[in-house]
């Protein structure tokens, strides 16, 4: 046109804008919220900012629906709505969070920034918190399937009594909660400190696929997916998790309760390897205290293990875990399947039983007492392959409790569930103090690195206390 503005160029333009986004996000804490309508490269730039709240009846899509319906030649969609409405995004993770009016939308971004640091290099947004961080947490997690946001929130029993959770009294705050149930992501406070949560949900939910209205032979489908266990779009949303808090540097508090990743052909075709290591890349790049804890009867077994291990990242990654938790490679069935089968069991019954050594001890028997004694074998055997099976069953569970863990170095210590909101609420304000010290020794030399700082501060701490009194307090370093 002969107006400047109103050609391609204006794709060049949008394009600019898309960039500043994305180096935006880099840089700052960015936010999004749609009112109304996201289109084009507008639904562009809010995915680009990330944190997304979208308000009932708006929609976020790349083409209208008209335009859609002409480029199929047949009235398929009947509105945006059907295309980018909250049913869509925030079911499938864009959309982080959803409000029914502007106002409350307004009041989300504003309780998000309470959790994010002023600035870069302002501390944290520590408030004075009226739950008190020395109680005790009153709901303890089960063996049976149960909601992990009781474990972070608290709830209310029965008789209408409040119990309650690892996290002050009313500060948890879940993002793309309906995406990837598996996975519950949030931010919430300890005793008043801001962090970013990740827990594992133990009951197995329901993920619907939506038919496609442009295909005519496609149909809605329901999926069941195990809980404790990282699919495709839960490993996603764990590292998309994790991403955003590191960018508010936030501390991150991990309850790990996952007994693997799924690895079925449907789950390698969608891409479970990429996700799962993309969890191992935003952990080795955080830079805040990441504390991860294996809760009552929680476990940490094989690849799950292994993406969020201490050694990824030495320098933040501590790990803890509670006296009925378990860790280990395989689950104890497992490892006797493989390790102890039913030739061993035989071999070991036939070996140490005296009633089968007896019996086995005439040499001389006749025809009808070989019969008779094979039989009475066989039967002694029957009745204690399944005793020998649990002993050594229970005897590979003695390899995963928080004791030998303990022994092994992979976890830092052993903490009980009831004390552990005291207990890691301390370990977390030391960890942090720490790291501002450390920043403030490598900012007054280029030449110190963080290693060289902390031992720095490691030595000073020696000089100041003795050598007696850090023998004593060794957990705090």
């Amino acid at each position: 046109g002969k107006e400047f503005g109103y050609g391609v160029e204006n794709l060049k333009f949008a394009g600019m804008i898309a960039g500043e986004t994305s180096r935006a996000y880099q840089d700052i804490v960015t936010i999004s919220m749609v009112s109304c309508r996201a289109i084009g490269i507008g639904a562009y730039l809010v995915r680009l900012g990330q944190r997304v709240i979208q308000i009932e009846n708006s929609h976020i899509i790349l083409t209208g629906y008209s335009a859609l319906n002409k480029l199929l030649g047949r009235e398929v969609y009947a509105s945006n709505n059907q295309l980018g409405g909250i049913q869509i995004m925030y079911n499938n993770g864009v959309s982080h969070k959803t409000e029914a009016r502007d106002l409350d939308g307004v009041y989300r971004i504003l309780k998000w920034l309470s959790y994010i640091p002023k600035t870069k290099e302002s501390p944290l947004p520590i408030i004075n918190s009226v739950d008190p961080v020395e109680r005790d947490i009153d709901y303890v997690p089960t063996k049976v399937p149960y909601d992990p946001r009781w474990m972070i929130a608290g709830k209310e029993d029965s008789n209408g009594h409040w119990e309650s959770g690892f996290f002050d009294k009313g500060s948890w705050d879940e993002i793309m909660q309906p995406w990837a149930q598996t996975v519950v992501c949030g931010r919430a406070r300890l005793g008043g400190i801001p962090v970013g949560v990740i827990a594992v949900e133990t009951r197995t939910v329901e993920v619907v696929l939506p038919a496609d209205p442009a295909n005519l032979d496609s149909e809605s489908k329901t999926v069941s997916q195990a809980g404790q266990v990282w699919f495709p779009d839960s490993a996603y949303k764990t590292s998309q998790a994790i991403k955003d808090f590191a960018h508010e540097d936030l501390p991150l508090f991990i309850f790990a309760n996952w007994r693997g990743f799924s690895g079925g052909m449907k789950d390698m075709y969608e891409q479970i390897m990429k996700f799962g290591a993309y969890i191992v890349d935003e952990l080795r790049q955080y830079n805040q205290p990441i504390i991860t804890y294996i809760p009552p009867f929680g476990e940490l077994r094989g690849g799950a293990w292994a993406v969020v291990d201490t050694t990824i990242n030495p320098r933040h990654i501590e790990m803890y875990a509670d006296p009925d938790s378990r860790g280990g490679i395989l689950e104890p069935e497992g490892i006797v399947e493989i390790k102890f089968r039913e030739k061993d069991i035989l071999k070991s019954i036939h070996r140490i039983d005296t009633n089968i050594l007896s019996l086995k001890a005439n040499t001389n028997p006749t025809p009808e007492q070989a019969i008779e004694i094979e039989k009475d074998v066989a039967d002694r055997v029957s009745v204690l392959k399944p005793i020998f099976h649990q002993v050594a069953v229970h005897f590979a569970d003695l390899h995963d409790t928080p004791k030998c863990l303990l022994s092994k170095g992979v976890i830092k210590d052993i903490v009980e569930w009831k004390k552990s909101r005291n207990t890691l609420y301390w370990r977390l304000k030391r960890r942090l103090l720490q790291n501002q010290i450390q920043k403030v020794i490598t900012k007054s030399n280029d030449a110190i690195q963080d290693d060289v700082a902390y031992e720095m501060l490691r030595r000073w701490f020696v000089e100041d206390k003795g050598t007696t009194a850090v023998s004593t307090i060794l957990f705090i370093i």
